[in-house]
């Protein structure tokens, strides 16, 4: 099963996505867009982005779990992951936004 990108509006109106793996699990997530067609548009980055190694930025957090953001070219983060217990599991991650996101469809959640 192929990945898709689940677009949604939150309590506070704003329109987000979250790129979902063929297994459904969540593998990246959005920050908020006012409107519609900037969240699209940030759909758009994460295709052209997520199979650049460089454009991933690894993080260890305060509590000792391991977390991704994937940057635009300009820098700006398009998209956040889940936290991960070990570092193999955020490379995973990384590995699947890369398989999943240029290919992956565009639902309306």
């Amino acid at each position: 099963m192929a990945g898709k990108f689940e677009v949604y509006t939150d309590k506070a109106g704003e329109h987000r996505f979250r790129l979902k793996a063929g297994n459904g699990e969540t593998i990246l997530s959005s920050e908020g867009y006012g409107q519609k067609e900037g969240c699209l548009n940030g759909i758009e980055s994460v295709r052209r982005n997520s199979t650049k190694p460089d454009q991933f930025e690894k993080i260890t957090t305060e509590s000792g779990k391991y977390r991704f953001n994937l940057k635009a070219a300009n820098h700006q983060v398009i998209g956040t992951s889940q936290s991960y217990d070990s570092e193999s599991g955020r490379d995973n991650g990384i590995a699947s936004v890369g398989r999943s996101a240029p290919d992956a469809e565009v639902v309306e959640a």
